[in-house]
Formats: C-alpha cells, structure tokens, sequence
C-alpha cells in the first residue's frame, strides 16, 4: 500500500511487478550514468581553452557517437521484449475471474468451478474505516501462488482496473474483452485505484 512521501514503487507481491521494477531501476542508472557523462563532458569542455579552427569534422566521434546509442538501446530492448513477452503470455491459469466495469462500481464473476458473481461498491466515507477512498463492501479473492486470468471490459464507459502492487493496469472497454495474467506472490490486502477517470 502507498504511503504518503513515499519515493519508490509499492512493494512487489507478483513476479511481473518485481520485473517491472528491476527494469525501471536498470534504465534509472542508465540513465543517471549518461547525464553524469554528458555534465561531465560539458564541464570540461567549457572548462579548456582548446579551440582548433581547422577541424570541420572527426569522422571517428561522428562513428562513436552513433554506435554507442544504438548499443544502449539494444541494450534496453533485450530485457524490456523479454518483460514484455512474459506480461502477454497467457497459459494454463488456474482460475479465470471476470471483471466488469461500471459508472461507479465493479462487477467480478467466478465462473470455473463454482458461479460466483458479486458487485463491489466503494464503502461510504462517513462511515468510520481506516482505508479512506479505498475500501470496498465485497472484496475481490484471490488465491496466491496460483497463475490467475481476468478478463477485463466495460458495461459503459471506458474505464480502467488496477492494482499497482500486483503490476497490473487493464483499461475496460465497452465491447471489448481485455486479458492478464498474474501470480500473486504473497497473502495480503491490495487496493486497486480508478487510474482514468471519465467526464
């Protein structure tokens, strides 16, 4: 659950989250170490008296200045393909859980073994709870350490399920049936947050 100052991802309850966060913190000191290297190059190129008016071009600074960010993004994409592979691939889950949005609730059905279906309204905020804005009346149940399938749409407008600990964000369509995949890692309380809002 997010705190309040909290300068980091939510902990990681699911493998695609965890993947997820060691590949943003991969292009993070990527990143951190190019603009250490660029500030340096300025600092010491405005910093030396150097000046060669003859030279028009450098062959070899042009080559290395192409190839070393064609390196870096080969080197970005081999892991983020990967991520991205194992995000969309869907098999043999061993519950599939349909969700369905509203205006102003959400509705999930169980429908493998057992016909469970239920709505899930937000709870009132004068009642006295202590998870302000993100409790519910019927919590949707998940077993862990077991591949779960949802399948995501709309009723009528456009909306989005999310539960940003597990790694999951799923836009509901009317019309359309969108799909994920999770594992969840460990037995807790997540909260999932209405991440578009439609006027």
């Amino acid at each position: 659950m997010s705190t309040w100052m909290q300068m980091n991802f939510q902990d990681c309850n699911s493998y695609m989250m965890m993947m997820m966060s060691y590949f943003h913190d991969l292009i993070l000191m990527i990143l951190l170490m190019i603009l250490v290297f660029i500030l340096y190059i300025m600092v010491w190129f405005f910093s030396n008296m150097f000046i060669n008016l003859n030279i028009l071009h450098n062959q070899l600074i042009e080559i290395i200045w192409t190839i070393i960010p064609m390196i870096i993004l080969i080197f970005l994409a081999i892991p983020s393909l990967n991520i991205l592979y194992e995000i969309e691939e869907i098999l043999n889950s061993y519950l599939t859980i349909k969700i369905l949005g509203h205006q102003w609730y959400w509705s999930y059905e169980y429908s493998d073994y057992f016909f469970i279906d239920f709505d899930s309204f937000m709870i009132n905020v004068e009642e006295n709870f202590n998870f302000r804005l993100l409790d519910v009346d019927n919590r949707l149940i998940l077993p862990s350490n077991l591949k779960i399938r949802g399948l995501v749409t709309s009723i009528d407008v456009i909306h989005s399920w999310a539960m940003p600990s597990l790694g999951l964000k799923v836009d509901a369509i009317p019309g359309r049936m969108n799909q994920f995949i999770s594992l969840v890692n460990r037995v807790g309380l997540y909260f999932g947050h209405v991440q578009k809002f439609v006027v």
